[in-house]
């Protein structure tokens, strides 16, 4: 467990060496004897007392183990003495940004995809960060790159090969998102790390299939428009064909309506504009 500790101010402890420093040089002065033992005994107090000095900047901290037992974490910003003995481990505990460059894994479906996230990352616990791991930045590196590949290959990239998927890569970032902060807040919980954010900042296809599934995509938009625009031409025919019955402008057999839909069909549905014929006889002719 954390446990938060207190240590005495430095200035104090900065005059008292100072002056123990100028007393143990000054009775060397005077001679041998006990002057020059008290003189050797000041001096390596002096001395052994500078190496307790501590400076802790904001958001910073100093984990104390002294012979391998820990005796806390100090936390307070500021100029500080603690014993010379402990040994004083520096932690920050400012926010880190994570850049996990785009690694290729498979999606649901087995498509190779590369995926890229940010992570930003702060020290909340530092006797988990100082003992429970080996290198809590290295390890932030390693689970954040195995949540990445468990998110991606738990999920489809798209939804063209499962029309139904509620969740994909690519169109359900929001979710998606979340739930990797989840994924890498449980895996960095051990070793004291809080979690601040982690979002996807790269996701495509790898470069081997990028160019067909390119034309795949190419192809179900052609595919969908097409079927907008055929619903839209159905509609134009009925409201035509309505139109002219219910006003009584012509009457047209079942063989003239036929060819009247196929020639509003294929007007209405020619990706190019089609060149009339206007005709100067019957509609028999």
């Amino acid at each position: 467990m954390e446990q938060i500790k207190r240590v005495s101010s430095g200035w104090f402890v900065l005059l008292a060496a100072v002056l123990a420093l100028v007393g143990g040089i000054a009775l060397a002065a005077l001679g041998a004897g006990w002057a020059f033992v008290g003189s050797v005994v000041l001096i390596a107090a002096a001395l052994l007392a500078f190496t307790g000095f501590i400076t802790i900047e904001p958001n910073s901290s100093r984990v104390l183990v002294l012979f391998g037992k820990y005796i806390g974490t100090v936390k307070d910003s500021g100029f500080f003495w603690a014993n010379p003995f402990f040994a004083k481990k520096k932690i920050s505990l400012r926010a880190n940004n994570l850049d996990v460059k785009p690694i290729k894994v498979n999606d649901k479906h087995g498509n190779p995809i590369e995926i890229g996230a940010v992570v930003v990352w702060k020290v909340e616990n530092t006797f988990k960060a100082a003992f429970d791991v080996d290198n809590y930045q290295s390890f932030v590196q390693t689970q954040s790159e195995a949540a990445i590949r468990k998110l991606a290959s738990a999920f489809s990239y798209d939804n063209l090969e499962d029309e139904d998927a509620g969740i994909t890569l690519r169109n359900s970032s929001g979710e998606v998102n979340e739930m990797l902060e989840k994924e890498v807040s449980e895996r960095l919980y051990m070793a004291g790390i809080h979690v601040i954010e982690a979002r996807i900042s790269h996701l495509a296809y790898a470069t081997e299939i990028a160019g067909a599934m390119l034309q795949r995509q190419q192809a179900t938009a052609i595919l969908a428009a097409r079927r907008k625009i055929v619903e839209g031409a159905v509609g134009m025919v009925e409201m035509a064909l309505e139109e002219l019955s219910k006003k009584d402008v012509v009457r047209l057999d079942e063989d003239k309506k036929a060819a009247m839909v196929s020639n509003l069909m294929v007007v209405l549905c020619s990706e190019r504009s089609t060149t009339p014929v206007v005709n100067t006889g019957t509609l028999h002719q």
